[in-house]
């Protein structure tokens, strides 16, 4: 697969891994050993980039990534987002929703689409 550099030093695969709809936001979360097989195949087909973020699940999907990729982490790069409110009962809070639905809101790429399971959070 070919490669591109980010900023000065770091090259990752043209393609990423975005692994969200592993744990989150796309129906019931897969398998743990289905995920981590399906992580590991993505690995063998040359992709270098996986992205995940304490909230997909909350912190499933950062776990599932993790157990995926340590024994390749010498090869791979894993870009991550934090910092969410996120309630230990509920997931995230009504206004982390709000102020993601905002931030969505001003995204003006055609077929940008806010996530139907956290758009029913929002309307609860």
């Amino acid at each position: 697969m070919n490669k591109r550099r980010l900023g000065g030093s770091l090259d990752v695969s043209v393609m990423g891994y975005g692994c969200m709809g592993l744990s989150f936001g796309y129906g019931p979360a897969a398998e743990t050993s289905a995920a981590v097989s399906l992580i590991r195949h993505a690995v063998d087909l040359g992709v270098t980039l996986f992205d995940t973020a304490e909230v997909h699940g909350p912190f499933a999907n950062e776990d599932v990534v993790g157990e995926a990729l340590s024994p390749v982490r010498d090869r791979v790069v894993i870009a991550t987002k934090f910092g969410f409110d996120i309630d230990s009962e509920n997931g995230l809070t009504t206004d982390d929703l709000r102020e993601i639905e905002e931030a969505v809101a001003k995204i003006e790429i055609q077929g940008a689409r806010y996530p139907e399971s956290a758009q029913r959070m929002i309307d609860r």
